[in-house]
């Protein structure tokens, strides 16, 4: 008991203060093709919660993962047209061998269609499902209990994050940029990081303004420590907003990463007694409601969006022939 409300707080503040970690939140990069035509490190099977009434082959289409080409842009509800979502979407993009950064790897590419009225509009790039901070891998044995989504997603034992990092390739467009983080407490944070209006890689980053660097000016505490010893940063979105006065229509960028500098909220280099989570489970047993009505809602709507398209006319002549996209476009604010 004496051990479980330790105090850590001075010594926390005292190794923090003066080395503060850097970890990937996502790396775009490692988001590839490689299982099925998803990405095998962070696979979701929601067939595991389909009904009897569905085939194999549909179960099969329930799988989703972070390959880029799943992600989805969504527009505000006052920019929403037929036109504007179908031309608002993400790419799996592989930079050039002799590109000035990254050349050869692969990098998310974003294009949004704004509408043309004199309104602010904003577009959200979500993942394909709310990544969550504790899942166990079901295609990874070697996986850890509760780490599939470490690094993809989702950085642990985040105390003060004192900054955010965003490598962004721009085209001058003059849009903002946030980024969407969910802690532990599921309350989501939108931290703006800068607008794009330059051509080229650059490393945008956000200095958190209340991030307090001296020792002695912080307020010092003892908590319990697990299960609070572990809170969770996780990405909820990418935010792209667009200014009524600035020009509608098609918008460019392309994500390379994202990274945090933060403190730690325990010391890593306190040694542990026990595994408390591989004893009580309780960080897992926390998400497993909420994450098996998210394994439903999704797994009902991949089945849905797979029978759709069995459906849909797939040939050339049902393409669409408009090349006024202007003309087309009809938005009420």
């Amino acid at each position: 008991m004496k051990r479980f409300f330790a105090l850590v707080g001075i010594a926390f503040f005292f190794v923090s203060s003066v080395f503060a970690e850097e970890s990937v939140l996502i790396d775009f990069a490692e988001l590839v093709d490689d299982y099925q035509g998803q990405n095998k490190a962070t696979l979701m099977d929601f067939s595991s919660v389909a009904g009897t009434r569905y085939t194999d082959e549909e179960k099969a289409a329930m799988m989703t993962s972070l390959f880029i080409p799943n992600w989805e842009v969504r527009l505000s509800s006052s920019s929403r047209t037929v036109l504007n979502d179908s031309k608002s979407y993400v790419m799996a993009v592989t930079t050039g061998d002799e590109a000035a950064k990254y050349a050869g790897e692969q990098i998310m590419g974003v294009r949004v269609h704004f509408p043309l009225g004199t309104f602010n509009s904003n577009a959200t790039v979500k993942p394909p499902f709310e990544i969550p901070a504790y899942a166990t891998s079901s295609v990874e044995e070697e996986g850890k209990r509760g780490d599939q989504f470490n690094g993809y997603g989702v950085v642990k034992n985040v105390g003060v994050i004192k900054t955010l990092k965003v490598n962004v390739l721009g085209r001058n467009f003059p849009m903002g940029l946030s980024i969407l983080l969910r802690d532990d407490k599921e309350e989501v944070q939108t931290v703006f990081m800068s607008y794009l209006d330059f051509d080229g890689w650059r490393e945008l980053q956000w200095a958190n303004p209340n991030y307090i660097t001296q020792v002695r000016n912080r307020e010092l505490n003892t908590y319990p420590l697990y299960p609070r010893n572990t809170p969770a940063v996780t990405l909820d979105g990418m935010l792209f907003t667009r200014d009524a006065s600035q020009e509608g229509g098609d918008f460019i960028s392309y994500i390379k990463d994202i990274k945090v500098v933060y403190d730690l909220a325990v010391r890593a280099d306190i040694d542990k007694d026990v595994d408390d989570e591989a004893v009580w489970g309780i960080l897992s047993n926390r998400e497993e409601s909420r994450r098996n009505a998210e394994l439903k809602r999704l797994g009902n709507l991949q089945v849905l969006r797979y029978l759709e398209g069995k459906k849909m006319d797939t040939s050339a002549a049902s393409s669409s022939t408009t090349t006024d996209d202007e003309a087309a476009e009809v938005t009420t604010p």
